[in-house]
């Protein structure tokens, strides 16, 4: 079915648990100021709309914006908890993955930040390759759905279409995974070992189709269930609050999801798809002629190439005879 192992991910959580404790405690911070421009958003509208003569509709219009500048807020601090979050956990599951040593307790928070910083000297850096490697991991996706789609079979076409949006869901994970090739590799040029992840992950693509799949309906399963939960409460609130009644409470519902999802379901995901990926890729080599077809299928493969050589300051080579050295 998958090829992850649930029980040792479930123990990678707990040896990271100090880390995980950071994160839940940044997402619950980040969580609560949505929530807080949500139902601002609500209050100014219902005050606005009990002096108009209508305050349920204002407080759901004025949620409904509250809603839409947190929705702004989140996008705005992607770059750093990208940075501060995201990457901090995947250094410190590179090396759990590979028996390396890291520090205990409240130490292991500290060495997570060191790590990334000394990976990523600017957080700018790590966006932008981020952003690179998202956009190529589509062009993949497009590439073999434009492939099983020409396959004359009945209604493959539409199977395809769902499951390339599930797919599509679990990039996010998958770039993360890129990420955590070039900490392992312990290498100084991040965008030539990203365009080399990315070749790694194109040979390995049907495997890792079939666990990101298996891993998106376990992590929408589960915010589903935790949406639903938390929906009970918040509706209760509704009854003594009617203006929130609607759009409001599935708002901030649909928020409050989203952070348990992010502190706790994400690393999960992330962990079954990099224990996947390093497994598959053990003892390949890069194959020459899927690093030429990404080059023509992504602009952004080859901007990470270019930077690559920029960075290294060496002629082309192909991926089998680059001098690491040099990096």
């Amino acid at each position: 079915m998958w090829d992850f192992n649930l029980s040792a991910i479930i123990g990678l959580m707990r040896k990271t648990y100090p880390f995980l404790i950071f994160r839940f405690l940044v997402y619950a911070a980040i969580t609560g100021i949505a929530l807080a421009i949500t139902g601002g958003g609500a209050g100014v509208g219902w005050i606005g709309g009990a002096i108009l003569g209508d305050a349920s509709k204002g407080g759901a219009y004025g949620g409904m914006a509250g809603a839409a500048g947190a929705y702004g807020f989140l996008y705005y601090i992607r770059e750093y908890v990208l940075y501060q979050v995201k990457a901090g956990h995947i250094a410190l599951l590179v090396k759990f993955l590979h028996n390396e040593p890291v520090p205990e307790g409240k130490g292991m928070v500290e060495y997570a930040s060191a790590q990334v910083k000394e990976h990523f000297k600017e957080s700018s850096v790590l966006f932008a390759v981020d952003q690179l490697i998202k956009g190529v991991l589509k062009a993949i996706s497009r590439l073999f759905n434009t492939v099983a789609t020409a396959i004359p079979i009945p209604g493959l076409a539409v199977v395809i279409s769902i499951i390339s949006k599930i797919v599509s869901m679990s990039l996010s994970y998958v770039d993360e995974i890129i990420l955590a090739y070039y900490m392992k590799n312990g290498a100084k040029n991040i965008w030539a070992d990203s365009a080399e992840g990315l070749v790694f992950y194109t040979q390995n693509y049907r495997k890792m189709l079939k666990n990101a799949f298996w891993v998106s309906l376990l992590v929408w399963g589960l915010t589903f269930v935790v949406f639903l939960l938390v929906l009970g409460p918040f509706a209760v609130v509704t009854t003594l609050i009617p203006s929130l009644a609607g759009p409001v409470t599935f708002a901030i519902a649909a928020l409050f999801a989203w952070g348990i999802k992010s502190a706790v379901i994400d690393p999960i995901a992330m962990t079954a798809l990099m224990q996947v990926y390093f497994k598959a890729i053990e003892g390949q080599s890069p194959r020459a002629d899927l690093e030429q077809k990404l080059e023509q299928v992504s602009d952004k493969f080859k901007t990470l190439k270019e930077k690559g050589k920029e960075l290294a300051g060496m002629a082309p080579n192909p991926f089998g005879q680059t001098d690491r050295s040099a990096s």
